[in-house]
């Protein structure tokens, strides 16, 4: 009989009681899945005492993150801490350094430090495995590494971060404005500790930067992201938007061009009608385009127990049956640095500002455009706002930094209220 699988978990927030619940109550069904038995045997988080709904007496007891994951008794150690750094990180190199496989769901820390852990797994013959960090129960990873291995990769794109669907579906679904659903989303747990880890788009910027890492072949390149959040976002964007036909979504794209690698997580106008547009809760969205397949669409739950400890499941079994996979689907050697470049693909945009209550205003505006080499398709101008008037523009397909170079003319107009909000529309 094959000998078991040792597993160390540190970590017994959310996800890391779903990974216990699922090693106790399918303990059949994983070994015969895998040949082998499945021993929890070590696990470790900040309170020995907190009841987390499991029993957890028989399994051995660690303070320390760091001692568990150099236990003798261990062969993967499975980081649910969290954290680009501290404990997170020093666990995880003590358990390569002592032989040991791991499995993380830290997004963070292998956006930071994602490189030096590959090296570092590879020059100890270990594997570091992350299908949990990215999109949930969605097995995106396994698709890039695996499935979709003999494609060039042309572009990823999606949504990633199911609290900010949820912000903007909630905001479209009952009519209220952005701070009235973050409140709302905030007070029922929805979002993290540090919320603009979620609505700045950090959280999904930094799966979008593991993704890139294993589509193009770079180095994984988090702050060559391009980041804006979903915080400018007015219910007011929301219903003009939708009466264009389009949904607003914070959306992640990366593509590798003749200036170097585009990333951008930012919001973005979808169609309606688009799959992406269809989008609606926590749900979590990828599209993965090749060189033979064109296009696969990967659409599930991206957050939550059940999805995530399966995800981190699916890596602790493909450990037990033998796959040895490098961490971004090559040797880390052979990854190339990233070159960032920022989109230069003509896109249309959509515009928002308030304007001074002048003779010529929105006169002065679209000749700013016009200088800026930006054409208009449509203008509309809604019902005064005090001694501000609201304007609304859709331009045809025109460069981001066309559109920045317009922005910042308006500036000097004398005629703006305020700063615009400028969203691209990506029909997909």
């Amino acid at each position: 009989m094959s000998t078991p699988l040792r597993i160390g978990i540190a970590g017994l927030g959310t996800v890391g009681i779903g990974v216990v619940k699922i090693l106790r109550q399918k303990s059949a069904l994983l070994e015969a899945r895998t040949g082998r038995k499945l021993e929890l045997t070590a696990i470790s988080a900040r309170s020995k005492s907190k009841d987390r709904g499991v029993p957890l007496s028989g399994y051995a007891w660690e303070d320390d993150p760091v001692a568990l994951a150099r236990r003798g008794d261990v062969d993967v150690f499975v980081e649910l801490m969290g954290g680009e750094d501290g404990p997170a990180k020093a666990a995880t190199e003590a358990a390569l350094d002592t032989g040991k496989d791991v499995v993380t769901a830290n997004k963070a820390m292998l956006a930071v430090n994602g490189q030096a852990l590959a090296a570092r797994a590879e020059a100890a013959a270990r594997v570091v495995r992350f299908e949990a960090a990215v999109a949930g129960g969605i097995p995106v990873v396994k698709a890039l590494t695996e499935g979709l291995a003999g494609n060039d990769i042309t572009r990823v794109l999606g949504v990633m971060n199911g609290s900010c669907n949820y912000i903007l579906t909630r905001m479209e679904d009952a009519g209220l404005t952005y701070q009235e659903v973050f409140d709302e989303a905030n007070a029922l747990g929805y979002l993290e500790a540090d919320p603009e880890l979620d609505v700045g788009g950090i959280d999904a910027g930094h799966k979008l930067a593991l993704l890139a890492s294993i589509a193009f072949g770079t180095q994984v390149n988090f702050a060559g992201v391009e980041l804006e959040g979903i915080g400018a976002v007015s219910i007011d964007d929301i219903r003009r938007a939708g009466d264009m036909g389009y949904r607003i979504k914070l959306l992640g794209v990366a593509q590798m061009t003749g200036r170097g690698l585009e990333q951008r997580m930012t919001p973005c106008l979808v169609p309606k009608s688009s799959p992406m547009g269809q989008l609606t809760g926590g749900t979590n969205m990828v599209v993965l385009e090749g060189d033979q397949v064109e296009q696969v669409v990967l659409r599930g739950p991206g957050a939550g127990e059940g999805p995530t400890a399966s995800a981190v499941l699916s890596d602790i079994i493909d450990i037990a049956r033998g796959t040895r996979l490098t961490t971004y689907g090559q040797p880390a050697h052979t990854l190339v640095p990233a070159t960032p470049a920022r989109s230069a693909t003509p896109a249309p945009y959509y515009l928002r500002m308030a304007l001074e209550d002048k003779p010529g205003a929105l006169a002065k505006i679209a000749t700013v455009l016009g200088e800026a080499g930006i054409s208009i398709d449509r203008m509309r101008q809604y019902t005064h706002e005090g001694p501000h008037a609201p304007v609304l523009i859709v331009t045809h397909k025109t460069t981001r930094s066309a559109l920045d170079e317009a922005l910042a003319a308006m500036g000097g107009t004398g005629v703006m209220a305020g700063e615009p909000v400028a969203l691209r529309i990506e029909n997909l």
